[in-house]
């Protein structure tokens, strides 16, 4: 079944296979654009035998990034280096590839990983103040970030539909919104950090407002041909944090607008939780959302047992697994997978076969 494509009917879309390349940030973009890492990274990933490549978390402006190494398609330039970037792994291989976008709100302004993970840029001069759904800090260490106005707000919406109508122009495939992960849309979703007392906080309605504003925008300005979704959390993991049900309601949400998939994660509104992740830890989830909507759905978080996944698969508890690290490790490692060895599925590039 993993092998089978999965289609988008009304679309008259498919992908090829049920296996897609996750979002991976690589700290390795100069000045948002990408750079020669992201071409060698993106060349290995799109001959991987996935069914879709999905580019790393994009911002949607220069303050809206992780870090000052992140990707971002806020202005022409900028946009133009995608669409030449997108014209190159097209030509070696010519399989859906997909955009992320996203503003890191209260988790911006942070350290590249390898030089210190979870901290904020500590060179002044470097960093930036960062925004978010209330003055609550990230972590112990960080500042705290400003209470977005109603003005920032509509600044932040139109930046997004900036990056959307970016996107379309650098003819991407697939647009995801990223409302998961503690980033800016999660933290307004999340009771865990909004504690606005306005029309953007309170009620669970009131916290959906604005990500479904910023859905609402993305699906006018996304051509209906083309595929849209989000990455959704499906529960915080924290005690009076967003839970099962208050996600399947927000994606009921989403179905409404006319989205037509989500990827479901979970947590990372706060760096530290009990959770103790373990193979499709997220699946509880997953089969609510698929149960209960018509969206298609997708899971990530340890979901690289091939076998398992068809097996899930087969039950309709969900479409198709968003894979990660495993494509870090080897890009190529589906090609070994004793359980994809069948014509249905994609062999290795030609000039490969011999290694096979």
């Amino acid at each position: 079944m993993i092998q089978n494509k999965l289609l988008f009917s009304k679309k008259k879309k498919f992908f090829l296979n049920r296996i897609f390349v996750s979002p991976m940030c690589q700290y390795s973009a100069k000045k948002g654009v990408p750079t020669d890492w992201h071409y060698r990274h993106l060349s290995n990933l799109i001959m991987s035998g996935a069914g879709l490549l999905m580019l790393e978390s994009t911002a949607v402006m220069s303050k809206g990034r992780i870090s000052k190494k992140d990707l971002c398609i806020e202005t022409n330039l900028q946009t133009k280096e995608f669409k030449k970037l997108v014209k190159h792994l097209k030509k070696i291989n010519d399989i859906p590839i997909g955009i992320q976008l996203s503003h890191s709100g209260r988790k911006g302004s942070s350290e590249i990983p390898w030089i210190k993970s979870n901290s904020p840029i500590k060179n002044k001069n470097e960093g930036w103040a960062t925004i978010s759904s209330s003055n609550i800090p990230k972590d112990t260490g960080w500042p705290k970030p400003k209470k977005m106005t109603l003005k920032d707000i509509n600044h932040v919406k139109k930046k997004f539909k900036a990056s959307i109508k970016n996107s379309l122009k650098a003819n991407f495939d697939l647009l995801e919104l990223h409302m998961a992960h503690g980033y800016l849309l999660h933290q307004f979703l999340s009771p865990i950090c909004n504690i606005r007392k306005d029309e953007y906080g309170g009620s669970k309605l009131k916290r959906f407002k604005f990500p479904l504003e910023v859905a609402k925008i993305a699906r006018k300005f996304w051509p209906k041909n083309k595929i849209l979704g989000a990455r959704i959390t499906g529960n915080d993991h924290l005690k009076d944090g967003i839970d099962t049900q208050e996600s399947l309601e927000f994606c009921k949400e989403l179905e409404k607008i006319g989205f037509d998939y989500v990827c479901v994660s979970s947590g990372v509104i706060i760096t530290k939780t009990k959770l103790k992740p373990k193979k499709f830890y997220r699946l509880e989830f997953a089969k609510k959302i698929k149960k209960n909507t018509k969206l298609k759905v997708g899971i990530t978080g340890m979901t690289n047992d091939i076998i398992i996944a068809d097996k899930l698969i087969k039950k309709n508890y969900f479409d198709g697994i968003f894979v990660g690290r495993p494509f870090l490790k080897n890009p190529f490692f589906l090609f070994n997978e004793k359980a994809l060895k069948n014509k249905n599925f994609m062999n290795p590039p030609k000039q490969y076969i011999r290694g096979y």
